[in-house]
């Protein structure tokens, strides 16, 4: 009798959901990237029994700013839902948007080589002004606005147009702050400036409070749970076929239409 109680004390399990927030924010090309949509299946995660924490494992340079807020606030929501707290995990980098993502976390680690931190905003094009003008070709644009035509490419930059983005980026940028202040609140270091866009390792981050420490999953679960650790790996099912388009073509299109969007300069803010 004795022997039965120990053992079913001993097979206790932890259930953890795990959640890869890998890639670029946003829609590039012909790859959706990470977007609200493309994480549809953490829906999964409500129908787990007995949960007892989700943990990010997040692998991102960066991307949209509202696609960003869109996935933290979706997790932050389940999580409320089941009652559990959130584990930031941050691989090779954890920048710009990537960093958003992972202050969804209440705690955040990372490894001693990860990049964390850009909290900055970037908007990105080129002008082509002298390229067409060598080659003879004239330019024709007609708006109903005179602001219908911010930054076009083939026209030279004008002094407002520049002060409209700027206003724009920083009114986003102010936002990403408060974001991060929220999360990280007096575990930041005031010494140091941190939303200049600046980037520093896993080892430096922890030592500016934008990590809590160094640390890999399934160690730091073993610190925070005892017995058994069940993970459960949430992520979308893809068909055969699914699967093989996006390894043998998938980077192919995308490359070539992410920079054709790039070339004809489709505007776009950047975290």
């Amino acid at each position: 009798m004795i022997k039965k109680l120990k053992r079913k004390i001993c097979t206790k399990k932890t259930n953890i959901a795990v959640i890869k927030l890998k890639g670029v924010i946003g829609k590039v090309g012909y790859n959706q990237g990470l977007t609200i949509d493309s994480i549809k299946h953490v829906e999964q995660i409500q129908k787990i029994k007995k949960l007892n924490a989700i943990i990010l494992l997040i692998n991102s340079p960066g991307g949209s700013p509202v696609q960003s807020e869109l996935i933290s606030n979706k997790i932050k929501k389940i999580a409320k839902d089941k009652n559990v707290p959130i584990y930031s995990f941050c691989e090779d980098v954890a920048a710009s948007g990537g960093y958003w993502l992972a202050c969804t976390g209440e705690e955040i680690y990372a490894s001693a080589s990860s990049i964390v931190g850009s909290i900055g905003v970037i908007s990105q094009g080129f002008g082509f002004t002298n390229a067409i003008k060598k080659l003879g070709i004239e330019r024709r644009v007609h708006t109903q606005g005179d602001n219908k035509s911010v930054l076009d490419p083939f026209s030279k930059e004008k002094k407002e147009d520049i002060e409209l983005i700027k206003n724009i980026q920083k009114d986003i940028h102010e936002q990403f702050i408060a974001h991060v202040k929220k999360a990280r609140g007096t575990k930041l270091n005031s010494a140091e400036n941190l939303f200049s866009g600046k980037f520093w390792s896993g080892k430096q981050a922890a030592q500016l409070g934008l990590i809590d420490k160094i640390g890999i999953y399934e160690d730091v679960m073993k610190e925070k749970f005892s017995g058994k650790i069940n993970y459960k790996i949430i992520e979308a099912k893809q068909s055969f076929l699914q699967r093989k388009l996006s390894t043998c073509i998938g980077g192919i299109i995308s490359n070539i239409s992410g920079n054709l969007r790039e070339i004809l300069h489709e505007e776009k803010y950047k975290i």
